[in-house]
């Protein structure tokens, strides 16, 4: 067994030492350096030189970790070209507001935030106040992503520039009376304010990665040049712990996208306690970016450290800040002189004598209150590092404390982010702390006043003119008003209506088949995005690579493999196909970038990301969910859908269940087309609601999910009756009746109706010839496209009648009269039909596939599912049974000769 504290051989071994004489001096040199001045002073001469060499562009590892120190040392600190005096009054007003309106509403109950703002103003308001590309200017502005805890800040500075009122501050977190604010940000909810939603924490660092990638799309497309526009993105580090906050760091570096920022708020607190309590999460983030590819700044110590650092001239200070770790920083914060003095300095001697040369308010002022995320000054430098460094993205690792300007009862408490509310006496403190006018007769009946220096006072004078100078105010969404896009040619869908003949066809094939045409239209195909997770080809789509290419900020720097074949792996900086690699996170915040162009760049995109169904919402269902509360558009295709139809994949392939999460979404519009022609008709009422010219009352910020599937079957032509178009959208039509299907059925004979949906529909199709020719029975076949679509439509009747409206669902008008029973099947639970079951007048039962799925074929895993064509038979026997229309036996009978 090899030791494991032996001398492993080093990597350089295996290269040829031109010069081993050389190579042992330098070796000496460290030894000697080792042995005369320490490790530490050898360390800091290895960490020097390997900066030299980065410098000059040799390549050599990158260090991962540098000092606990800033980046950017107080003598490289850019001046800042504002007022700083007229900058704290507007914070200190802001602060204060922001801390009145979660207290004033804490008495209804509703909840509310203090603590990160009061931490991290300084991090937006000297973004606001400097950097802040705002919406009225050229180009798009910057995009902004607010940490969802800190938006009482943002209201806070929205009421001092006069944008909202003492109503609307008054309704925070209380939406139903018209003046609320929502409680984090809502872009459905305030969709003239906010732009991004990002509490669902990890999903707003995802986001932001791919807005600014999308930008560099949009610029290298010639769609709309946005390379001006900058993303920034505002975070805890506690958020950082979520996976999808790293996922896509090396997406960003690989990329150069020098247009994003991460500014990462390191109060070293979580919600329930230190993020790192043993630990350093700092320097873990330094070393996690760093190793990524990005540019990293640290603001960490504000200048009250300056004289510290003058008297460390043995690197002891350095050292120790370095090894204490965060939770033990977070009790300095909250301890007298003397204990700092005994558990910070007392470890070291050479510290022991600096701090004899501090005075006890010099040790509380470091350690209490001078972080570098609390100076404009720390953090100006680091922004103007940021936007001016080129190459790579920065992250800004901005050190505060949590509660600041709060009080002794907030600051760095582990219980800080649950706690709502200052006491009267709490608020007195901080107007003293923040030197505001307010007087202790605004405090009527124990209400705290709200606080402005007037809407003609020199702070809003300023803040407004700052704004200005930067294009308006921020953050701020935009409703362009965009004329809708050009429809593309009645005979691109019409192609469909005819069917396939002989030929077996897939939808998932129909899809991309009409998508292919829509990408040509020479007015709307440029604003096609097609989206997909490295599965191109197998949905059938590697046609498009040569045709539109794939987006590379690179271009092709290679020769393809298959460059001599007609489907060949084309890249291009100006490629259509956003082909993401495995990562269907990745994919769904491309996919929201680009469906919220419209409004992000005023340019309307029309975006299709194509998955495994199974892969789809059950993966990435919260960023669905994002998407709908970003108001975005365009179409989502869960392919290889259905429990049974992917062949030979198993459970973790065997999608059963999508359309009821797609269900739960109120922005989701969910169809399960069967054939070819619903498809194309699903699409072409889609393009028109969401890009072209949409009914008065209809909701333009929806998005659609349609199933397709992989099984090859012949495509019939579309009905030539009429309201097949409308129940196509609606979500239900007869394909056909047993009459029209030729199957003749006796006088008399009993009858019912077989609602089918995708796939499953051949199935129903299969079992009405079984039932006519062996057992007498007549049925209809139904096409449900839409089983929640019905079901949406049948609520808003119900809610209509409680209005004192009469309306019939469609549901119940489209079945009115049918006879028999109603049997509903699907490639999916039982769930999934039975969303309608309450609006149907007959008789209604349901087939579908609960459970796991299994590896098998297609007939075995629906025989053992009991949705196949023979046990259709079977449920529709006992349907009838029941109501005494066949005889019991009949049941018994088909079992048995079926083999169920």
């Amino acid at each position: 067994m090899t030791d494991p504290n032996a001398i492993q051989p080093s990597a350089l071994d295996q290269l040829p030492d031109r010069d081993p004489e050389e190579t042992a001096e330098w070796q000496a040199s460290l030894d000697a350096v080792t042995k005369a001045a320490g490790p530490h002073r050898a360390a800091y001469l290895m960490r020097r030189t390997l900066e030299r060499a980065e410098g000059n562009g040799i390549a050599l590892p990158k260090l991962l970790e540098t000092d606990y120190v800033n980046t950017i040392p107080t003598a490289a600190e850019p001046g800042i070209p504002g007022d700083e005096a007229m900058e704290r009054r507007i914070t200190a007003w802001n602060r204060w507001n922001a801390a009145a309106m979660v207290t004033r509403g804490s008495k209804y109950g509703v909840g509310g935030h203090i603590a990160t703002f009061a931490s991290a103003a300084w991090l937006y308001e000297t973004g606001f106040n400097h950097f802040f590309k705002g919406k009225e200017a050229d180009g798009s502005g910057d995009q902004l992503y607010i940490q969802g805890h800190a938006s009482p800040g943002i209201y806070a500075r929205a009421f001092l520039d006069g944008r909202l009122n003492e109503s609307h501050l008054d309704n925070f977190r209380r939406e139903s009376g018209g003046d609320g604010l929502p409680s984090y940000p809502h872009p459905r909810r305030l969709p003239w304010l906010w732009e991004f939603p990002t509490v669902s924490m990890g999903l707003g660092p995802l986001s932001a990665i791919y807005q600014a990638r999308f930008n560099r799309y949009l610029t290298s497309r010639g769609i709309k040049d946005v390379s001006d526009s900058h993303v920034w993105a505002f975070l805890g580090d506690g958020e950082m712990d979520e996976p999808e906050s790293t996922a896509a760091l090396a997406l960003a570096s690989r990329e150069g996208l020098d247009n994003l920022t991460f500014v990462i708020n390191c109060n070293l607190q979580r919600l329930d306690g230190p993020v790192r309590a043993n630990f350093k999460i700092v320097q873990e983030l330094e070393a996690q970016f760093r190793g990524a590819g990005w540019n990293v700044v640290k603001s960490l110590w504000g200048s009250a450290w300056d004289e510290l650092f003058q008297l460390d001239t043995t690197g002891a200070l350095v050292r120790r800040l370095r090894e204490v770790p965060d939770a033990q920083v977070q009790t300095y914060q909250t301890r007298d002189a003397a204990y700092i003095r005994q558990d910070f300095f007392g470890k070291d001697p050479a510290l022991v004598e600096m701090a004899k040369l501090l005075s006890d308010d010099k040790i509380l002022e470091c350690f209490h209150l001078s972080r570098g995320g609390h100076e404009a000054r720390k953090v100006y430098a680091a922004y103007k590092a940021a936007v001016e460094f080129k190459g790579a993205p920065t992250v800004i690792l901005a050190q505060t404390v949590k509660g600041f300007t709060l009080g002794e009862g907030f600051a760095s408490k582990n219980a800080n982010h649950q706690m709502k509310k200052l006491s009267t006496d709490e608020f007195k403190q901080m107007r003293d702390l923040l030197e505001l006018p307010i007087k202790d007769s605004d405090f009527v009946d124990g209400v705290v006043p709200y606080g402005h220096p007037g809407a003609d006072s020199a702070e809003v004078r300023y803040l407004q003119e700052r704004r200005a100078a930067l294009g308006g105010p921020a953050p701020a969404r935009r409703t362009h008003a965009l004329a809708p896009l050009p429809a593309a040619a009645d005979k691109t869908f019409a192609a469909f209506d005819k069917g396939s003949g002989s030929q077996n066809v897939a939808t998932t094939m129909a899809f991309v088949r009409l998508v292919k045409d829509l990408v040509r239209d020479k007015q709307t195909g440029r604003r096609w995005v097609p989206i997909v997770p490295d599965e191109a080809r197998t949905f059938g789509m590697e046609s498009l690579f040569p045709s539109l290419g794939i987006y590379s900020p690179k271009g092709q720097t290679y020769e393809p493999v298959d460059r001599d074949q007609l489907m060949y792996y084309k890249e291009a900086k100006d490629g259509q196909i956003l082909n993401e690699g495995i990562t269907e996170a990745g994919s769904m915040a491309d996919f929201i970038a680009a469906s919220t162009s419209y409004a992000t760049h005023g340019e309307a995109m029309i975006p299709f990301y194509i998955f495994y169904s199974m892969f789809g919402w059950q993966r990435t269902a919260d960023q669905m969910w994002q998407l709908g509360d970003q108001l975005g558009r365009g179409f989502l295709v869960g392919a290889t859908a259905g429990r049974t139809t992917l062949t030979g994949e198993g459970l973790q392939h065997a999608d059963g269940h999508s359309p009821v999460i797609a269900a739960t979404n109120p922005a989701a519009l969910t169809y399960d087309p069967a054939f070819a022609y619903e498809v194309a008709a699903i699409v072409k009422d889609g393009l028109r609601r969401m890009y072209g010219e949409a009914a008065p009352d209809e909701d333009q910020n929806v998005f659609y999910y349609l199933t397709v599937y992989n099984e090859p079957l012949p495509q019939p032509a579309k009905p030539a009756v009429a309201g097949v178009d409308e129940g196509i959208v609606k979500g239900l039509y007869r394909f056909n009746t047993a009459e029209s299907a030729g199957l003749s059925p006796v006088a008399n004979a009993p009858r019912l109706q077989l609602l089918g949906s995708g796939t499953a529909i051949h199935w129903a199709l299969e079992a009405q010839k079984l039932l006519a020719e062996e057992w007498g029975v007549a049925a209809d076949v139904w096409s449900a496209t839409s089983w929640s679509e019905l079901r949406r439509d049948a609520l808003e009747a119900d809610a209509a009648l409680l209005r004192g409206e009469e309306r019939m669902p469609f549901v119940r008008q489209a079945l009115q009269g049918a006879e028999g029973p109603v049997l509903a099947v699907s490639d999916y639970m039982r769930q999934v039909p039975d969303q309608i079951a309450q609006w149907v007048e007959q008789d209604y039962s349901s087939l579908g596939a609960d459970g796991f799925g299994l590896s098998d074929t297609r007939e075995a895993a629906r025989r053992h599912f009991g949705v196949d064509a023979q046990s259709i038979v079977v449920a529709a026997l006992a349907q009838l049974a029941r109501r005494g229309e066949v005889k019991a036996t009949a049941v018994k009978e088909a079992r048995e000769r079926y083999g169920l």
